[in-house]
């Protein structure tokens, strides 16, 4: 997000899905995920969930549950896949059934699914090897996607975040250029999604969805969600506080409350 990296953090070195110390960092503070982490718009889940020929949906990447939660109370069956076990115990607690493991490595048993999902987590999974998975346990006009909240907070908010954190992470390689570009700047996660798709030989051509949206923001509310990301959860309590306090000095100049504007992204396609 603006000032908070687009989903995915991009390093300035290989590919998303090899950082796995990244990727398996969520499960730090799994309460505050699950509480900050914005929701999907109801347009959305409800045109996915009637999508496929069937209620039966895998959700890749589950975490704590979030998009699980949305697609069962729109009447689908969910079973979600996610390798960090303290996210997956959370999901667990608030009715969602998870298997821990990555999606590469997971025993699918047979079982077939007539959606198959990855809601902010299809760029921890390799994009070829995880289309061509994904293709073999979808059913006959079954339907894959992954989507992604893209944000564009207020630009002081994003310069703000920028600068604290190049302050106290100088040699970070996490490219925070990236944050200016907002929902602009979501076409190396969607594209990368896309290629993937192309490149297993397995899908129809896909297709890119859009939903926008605004979620208002309080100062604390903002600060309590920014702990969540992936450019976050690993610092220690001292520079993660110094760099907070630059961002919620932007928001207390914007009167205590910060507007974000969400684009939700999703890349679809139908098995050939």
């Amino acid at each position: 997000m603006p000032t908070i990296p687009p989903e995915p953090v991009v390093p300035r070195a290989p590919e998303p899905h090899t950082h796995r110390d990244v990727a398996e960092s969520f499960g730090v503070d799994a309460a505050r995920y699950n509480r900050t982490r914005p929701h999907y718009p109801e347009a959305m889940i409800g045109q996915l969930a009637a999508a496929g020929p069937g209620p039966r949906v895998l959700d890749i990447g589950c975490g704590t549950g979030i998009s699980a939660r949305q697609l069962q109370a729109a009447g689908c069956a969910v079973l979600g896949v996610e390798p960090d076990a303290r996210m997956a115990e959370f999901a667990r607690g608030t009715g969602v059934e998870v298997e821990v493991g990555t999606f590469e490595t997971w025993d699918p048993a047979g079982r077939e699914f007539d959606i198959v999902t990855a809601g902010q987590a299809w760029h921890w999974v390799d994009p070829v090897i995880g289309a061509a998975k994904a293709a073999d346990v979808l059913r006959p006009a079954g339907r894959f996607a992954a989507f992604w909240n893209v944000a564009d907070a207020p630009p002081e908010v994003t310069e703000a975040f920028i600068t604290a954190y190049r302050r106290v992470l100088p040699d970070s390689p996490f490219d925070t250029a990236a944050m200016r570009r907002g929902a602009t700047g979501s076409g190396a996660v969607t594209d990368r999604a896309t290629e993937g798709l192309r490149k297993s030989g397995r899908f129809t051509e896909p297709e890119v969805w859009r939903f926008e949206w605004e979620q208002p923001y309080t100062r604390a509310e903002y600060l309590d969600l920014l702990p969540s990301q992936g450019t976050l959860t690993q610092l220690a309590p001292e520079p993660l506080a110094q760099i907070l306090d630059g961002v919620g000095a932007a928001i207390d100049a914007l009167g205590g409350r910060a507007v974000v504007r969400y684009t939700t992204v999703v890349v679809t396609a139908t098995p050939e």
